[in-house]
């Protein structure tokens, strides 16, 4: 009964992401609005993490497992997607670079010039 209970915590705040998408008209996924909410009724402790953790962990775990699925339906529709390969790759690569390169550098303006130097 504990796993159910943190099951419906979980897939009500997932519903809640449906119903704000459904309602607001702006173009985020609904799986953001849930996970904004969950992580807001989180840091107001509206839920406790302990409420959630077990199966939380347990998604987590399985979290491999559930990109199977969408990576068989890319490639059965290889033959839509292969002529823009290229700069679908050089997109993805260089977002990436992007985003390292930002994240290295908020975490130095948070940490301060010296970095863990100082500390």
């Amino acid at each position: 009964m504990k796993y159910l209970k943190q099951l419906v915590i979980i897939l009500l705040f997932s519903f809640l992401g449906e119903l704000l998408q459904e309602l607001l008209p702006l173009p985020v996924p609904a799986a953001i609005y849930g996970l904004l909410l969950l992580f807001l009724a989180l840091t107001f402790q509206i839920v406790k993490p302990e409420s959630i953790k077990t199966v939380a962990g347990f998604l987590l775990n399985i979290m491999p497992l559930l990109f199977v699925a969408p990576g068989v339906n890319i490639l059965s529709h290889w033959g839509i997607l292969a002529p823009e390969i290229v700069p679908i790759i050089t997109v993805v690569l260089l977002s990436t670079v992007i985003v390292f390169a930002l994240s290295g550098l908020v975490t130095k303006a948070l940490l301060g010039k010296g970095g863990m130097e100082n500390g």
